[in-house]
């Protein structure tokens, strides 16, 4: 599809901003992204959170582990982006360190924090980024696929009006509904068929608390109800969603991931009283990140 002469320019104008205004070390005259994996320093792959991207401003989270496979918690990285490992960056911005999950809950998990970077994207292709660490000898190198359309609901298009489980259909057997321990039953009270139903604004999220894969998506779900907590008289509702069948991840992943088109887990996303979504994301989320949406889509 051949995107809009408006929209082209507008990413085009916002990845020229980034380039000119993050600031930090440039690269030479005819520095490439392979010049900047010459640096001093290990040399490690970016490890990422995320898989579905379409054109646009696409939101990726990713790792960086040293060899010893200790994350590194920098509070920020510059990310450079290109068409190619010998091609100068077209795009170049600041990753910001975001706490992911909940406290108390770590031991779950062995990472506590990811970096979140926006990066301009104005059309599908491959792609090739480095990301430093500020202050970290260390450089890490990775490759994204933006696809034409992603596989997701789009912002703005219809919530898929999935009747998904909930402890009133259940019977009140929150252990067929949910891996998470403790039960998370403030997530388990309505579908997203009947939120649509009621047009009540809504958080869902898709997301496996104990099979999930990546190491950055188990606290998901912690995440959305620590924000539900946060917004308990707000009106908008929170929804956890189990991906796989009869929560056996042999078995593939259920009808609701199918109904919404998702290829991977963990997904959030927030859709308003009119049924359409508001804003998506893709991977691990913060408490901030997920706050600040709410606020500024569904209230």
């Amino acid at each position: 599809m051949t995107m809009p002469a408006t929209y082209v320019t507008a990413v085009t104008v916002l990845a020229a901003a980034l380039l000119a205004g993050c600031g930090g070390r440039s690269t030479s005259s005819g520095g490439t992204l392979d010049a900047l994996m010459k640096r001093p320093g290990p040399d490690v792959p970016v490890i990422t959170g995320a898989s579905d991207f379409e054109p646009g401003v696409v939101r990726l989270p990713f790792l960086v582990r040293r060899s010893d496979v200790r994350p590194v918690y920098r509070p920020k990285a510059r990310v450079w982006l290109a068409t190619g490992r010998g091609r100068k960056p077209f795009a170049r911005a600041i990753a910001r360190l975001e706490t992911i999950g909940v406290r108390g809950r770590w031991a779950t998990t062995s990472v506590t924090r990811t970096y979140v970077v926006h990066l301009p994207i104005p059309r599908p292709g491959h792609y090739w980024l480095v990301a430093e660490p500020t202050g970290a000898r260390i450089q890490a190198d990775g490759e994204i696929d933006v696809a034409a359309h992603s596989f997701s609901p789009a912002v703005g298009a219809p919530a898929p009006r999935s009747d998904t489980p909930t402890l009133g259909a259940a019977g009140g057997n929150a252990a067929s509904l949910t891996t998470r321990r403790p039960r998370d039953l403030g997530l388990l009270r309505y579908s997203v068929a009947a939120s649509l139903d009621a047009h009540r604004p809504f958080v869902v999220t898709f997301a496996s608390s104990q099979f999930c894969a990546n190491p950055t998506c188990a606290p998901v779900v912690d995440v959305v109800d620590a924000v539900r907590r946060r917004f308990a008289s707000s009106g908008v509702r929170f929804i956890h969603v189990e991906v796989f069948r009869d929560n056996d991840p042999h078995r593939g992943y259920n009808r609701w991931m199918q109904q919404w088109g998702l290829p991977s887990e963990p997904w959030t996303f927030l859709v308003g009283s009119d049924g359409r979504v508001k804003a998506k994301f893709e991977g691990p989320i913060s408490q901030a990140e997920l706050a600040a949406a709410v606020r500024k889509t569904l209230l």
